[in-house]
């Protein structure tokens, strides 16, 4: 399968990885990949379990991912899941 490529600068080829999904579960919504993205992709969920509440992340915009995983390599407890686009 092909997928679809960029350039770096110094003319590498480099395949972007677009963010697929978040582990709601694994997340402990600290925010550091919603300060991160500066495209808008990222919201914050509260959940209500039991008389408390649990903030996690959500994937709000994903058409505005520019495949950078910013956000991934923020994230301390591995909650991202990003795959590159099929040409």
């Amino acid at each position: 399968m092909a997928y679809i490529t960029g350039l770096t600068k110094n003319k590498q080829e480099w395949t972007p990885q677009f963010i697929v999904s978040i582990d709601e579960e694994a997340c402990i919504g600290c925010g550091r990949c919603f300060k991160v993205c500066s495209h808008d992709v990222l919201a914050f969920e509260e959940l209500d379990e039991d008389d408390s509440a649990k903030m996690f992340m959500k994937v709000e915009n994903a058409g505005n991912c520019i495949g950078c995983e910013a956000c991934g390599k923020t994230c301390s407890k591995k909650c991202f899941t990003f795959a590159p686009l099929a040409a």
